[in-house]
């Protein structure tokens, strides 16, 4: 099989109904790369929905003009159009003609396009797309407009695989042996009969290890066969988490019958592992006991919108990694394909997720969070038609990865009222109730009986067990209290709770049978608690590992400010407290803030590192230690720092910053780690630095074929005389020479300047630029007061 990815587009935001045709003049359209997502090039606005971040939606058409002839084509070629993702109401046209459409804008699709091509008259094969985001109220989060996954041309031999026709199973495993089965579905396009021999080859992109086996088949003219075969290999090189080791498995189709012969070729990463939830002892894998330290993420990257490249994801993903994340838990809706391979590569279990809703609409807010009334837009309108097809696809194309360890058929269908009920109970009480209306908190009769989402439920857990027998179906259930009493868990082999860590003790007893688990769950250090003292949990998945577009509580808030990360990709200091909960290796990290008397939370009163020490009055200084205790001093006099059980962290309270403050964490009484906090100047300098992944992380990365270098990253920071973070930010511009400006983002989201502007602010003395540059570049950064700095892009 020949890849060939389109790449470059044309583009117009303009509803012209004669876009489809190949004849179409499209000189005057806009060039683009795909992925592609056309709502940050445009202005935020109060006028549009607080939901999906103040970014617009509305028609955009895409044409592609790809050359016949660098497809390597003959008579016989099955050729296959393949989208990852196009948001959303996508309509398809190849050579102007209609080959179909996906209302979805998170599954993958495809369309075989062979015939078609036949019956081309010159070497330009015209994609032309269709992309209708007119609804923005659709969603409780931003998901960008366009083409913003990948597109592919397949061009596979008569003889060929299906699609996704390889099944990949680990029968069983351990450090002396390990058995795999491949099972592959081959279809015969040609006239005559023919007999296929498949050999299989798995090699280590480790050690380069190969294992092979060969099975063959007869197949009849235009129709599909099956084989398996099952392999067993002597010392298995496992994947996991901390040594997730990768197999290429190759593929060799060789066949002959009649005056047909020919040969094709295939091949995909897999992992070999096992792995397994107990309802008393939790999560593991390859038999060992792993607590899932897990978050949830969207998929928007701030300026980049949804057509988030794999460096960007990349750097997230090992700032993650680096705090003691791992698993990532993909709200609420399949993501791009690079994301998952790199959770392969790098080693992060995944829960997979298919839909936020399913027959009836949830509340979708446009006002700001929680500010009635809703609107009910949105994915509902299109479950009873696609909801099938979507849920297949989404697990056919993720079954062979090591990383997914769970299908999650939805998140908080069960949510009180939204728009569910029951007469269960007088009063409906949830996750966030505070403002709700009174006839928002009480049973309706009218309103849907939520008995109904237990059929549903056994639905779509028989959908995914059709497609993936080997993996467990789960659900994000936002009011267990009640759906533990209507049937919606029973379907289910593992119970995802959302913020409900106070029911975990009773529903072990009441459910001895099955394995609990935090599907999402808040910062407090309680929640975590209550899963590092019971085996029976196996782990949390915080809400949220980065900021994201949408779900914003009222203009000029565009975005949730729950992540570890900022959007700009940035370590939030409580993501180092985090790290002190998480992490094993030893690590101390101070941060001050204000006094203020009684309960001050991280988040309403966040903590720095960029204070003024001469104009700090009373202090309240905090370490996050993965330590057994700490020395403090302020200004070179020792400080008594206390254990604050209820938060997880060291904290005392100075009259004063009157010098450097240090921490050493001790365990056993040897220092094992130190930091120190100097006071803050006003900003001299703007530090410049390309963000490059370590090498053993490159190398993975490249060992799965995922792209490198074509995206430049730039972290730019503020310093002062001294070199630490400066406090106060300024505005930087960006110039861009031999390449393109993606964007600027700072975090802030309070900020509304437009991304398409080639200037933003930093915050909190930090901002990130990105650049694609295929060649040599250069990258001019512009501060008022500060000396330019140029960055060169070899």
């Amino acid at each position: 099989m020949h890849t060939q990815s389109i790449e470059q587009w044309l583009f117009s935001r303009a509803d012209d109904p004669d876009a489809w045709a190949k004849r179409y003049d499209d000189a005057g359209w806009r060039a683009v790369v795909v992925p592609h997502d056309w709502s940050v090039e445009e202005e935020f606005s109060a006028t549009f929905s607080s939901g999906t971040g103040y970014l617009p939606g509305g028609v955009g058409w895409y044409r592609a003009h790809v050359p016949t002839g660098a497809l390597g084509l003959h008579d016989h070629s099955v050729v296959r159009l393949v989208f990852h993702g196009v948001y959303k109401n996508a309509e398809v046209w190849v050579n102007g003609y209609h080959v179909g459409s996906r209302p979805s804008g998170h599954a993958r699709f495809s369309f075989d396009v062979s015939e078609i091509l036949s019956y081309a008259t010159d070497g330009d094969l015209v994609i032309s797309v269709r992309v209708e985001h007119t609804d923005i109220s659709d969603s409780r989060w931003y998901n960008g407009s366009g083409i913003t996954r990948r597109v592919e041309l397949e061009v596979h031999e008569p003889v060929h695989l299906r699609e996704h026709g390889t099944v990949v199973t680990t029968l069983e495993a351990d450090a002396a042996a390990a058995t795999i089965r491949v099972e592959q579905t081959l279809v015969n396009s040609t006239t005559e009969p023919v007999t296929v021999q498949a050999l299989h080859e798995l090699a280590s992109l480790t050690t380069g290890r190969v294992h092979s086996a060969e099975v063959s088949v007869r197949i009849e003219p235009g129709a599909a066969a099956s084989t398996s075969t099952d392999m067993r290999i002597a010392e298995p090189e496992l994947w996991s988490d901390d040594d997730p080791r990768l197999q290429r498995l190759t593929t060799t189709l060789s066949w002959s019958g009649g005056a047909t012969s020919g040969e094709a070729q295939y091949s995909e990463i897999i992992g070999i592992r096992t792995f397994r939830f107990d309802p008393d002892h939790g999560f593991s894998i390859n038999g060992e006991p792993r607590t899932l330290t897990g978050v949830c993420l969207h998929e928007d990257a701030g300026c980049l919108g949804t057509a988030v490249p794999a460096e960007a994801w990349l750097r997230r993903l090992l700032i993650l990694k680096e705090i003691g994340c791992n698993a990532i838990r993909m709200a609420h809706n399949p993501h791009s394909p690079e994301l998952y391979t790199l959770c392969d590569a790098l080693g992060f279990y995944v829960i997979d997720e298919a839909f936020d809703e399913w027959e009836n609409a949830k509340n979708k807010w446009w006002q700001g969070h929680n500010v009635y009334p809703p609107r009910h837009q949105g994915y509902a309108s299109d479950f009873p038609e696609w909801h099938e097809r979507d849920l297949r696809t989404m697990v056919e194309a993720g079954r062979n990865r090591p990383s997914i360890i769970a299908w999650s058929i939805g998140n908080e269908i069960d949510y009180p009222n939204d728009p569910y009920a029951s007469p269960l109970f007088t009063e409906m009480t949830g996750n966030n109730d505070a403002n709700k209306p009174d006839a928002e908190r009480v049973y309706d009769p009218t309103r849907p009986d939520i008995r109904r989402l237990t059929t549903i439920a056994r639905n779509l857990a028989r959908i995914v067990r059709e497609g993936d027998p080997t993996r467990p179906v789960t659900l994000a259930a936002a009011f267990p209290e009640l759906s533990s009493r209507t049937g919606l868990l029973e379907p289910l082999d593992v119970v995802g709770y959302n913020y409900k860590e106070h029911l975990y003790e009773d529903d072990h007893r009441r459910f001895p049978g099955k394995p609990l688990l935090g599907s999402e769950n808040s910062h407090r250090y309680a929640d975590w608690q209550a899963v590092a003292r019971n085996d029976y949990i196996a782990g949390q998945f915080l809400w949220t590992g980065i900021d994201y577009l949408g779900e914003a509580y009222g203009w000029p808030i565009h975005g949730s400010g729950a992540g570890l990360l900022t959007l700009a990709g940035f370590a939030k200091p409580i993501s180092q407290l985090r790290r002190s909960w998480w992490s094993q290796e030893p690590f101390a990290y101070l941060a001050v803030r204000p006094f203020a008397e009684g309960e001050a939370p991280l988040w309403s009163h966040p903590v720095s590192r960029a204070v003024d020490f001469a104009a700090a009055g009373a202090t309240e200084v905090l370490c996050f230690a993965q330590a057994d205790s700490i020395l403090l001093t302020v200004g070179g006099e020792q400080v008594a720092a206390d254990w604050d059980d209820e938060h997880g962290y060291w904290r005392a309270v100075v009259p004063a910053l009157s010098g450097p403050v240090q921490v050493q964490a001790l365990r056993g009484g040897v220092v094992v780690a130190a930091d120190r906090l100097e006071t803050a100047d006003v900003p001299a300098s703007l530090e410049a630095v390309v963000w490059q992944a370590p090498a053993d992380a490159a190398d993975r990365c490249a060992a799965v074929g995922l792209p490198s270098g074509g995206i430049v990253q730039i972290e730019c920071t503020l310093r002062d005389a001294g070199g630490a973070i400066a406090r106060g930010d300024v505005l930087v511009e960006a110039r861009v020479e031999g390449g393109v400006l993606l964007g600027l983002e700072n975090g802030d989201l309070a900020d509304v300047t437009a991304y398409a502007l080639a200037q933003r602010r930093t915050l909190d003395g930090r901002l990130i630029v990105f650049v694609r540059a295929d060649g040599p570049a250069s990258v001019v950064l512009h501060a008022e007061g500060l000396e330019d700095v140029r960055v060169v892009i070899e």
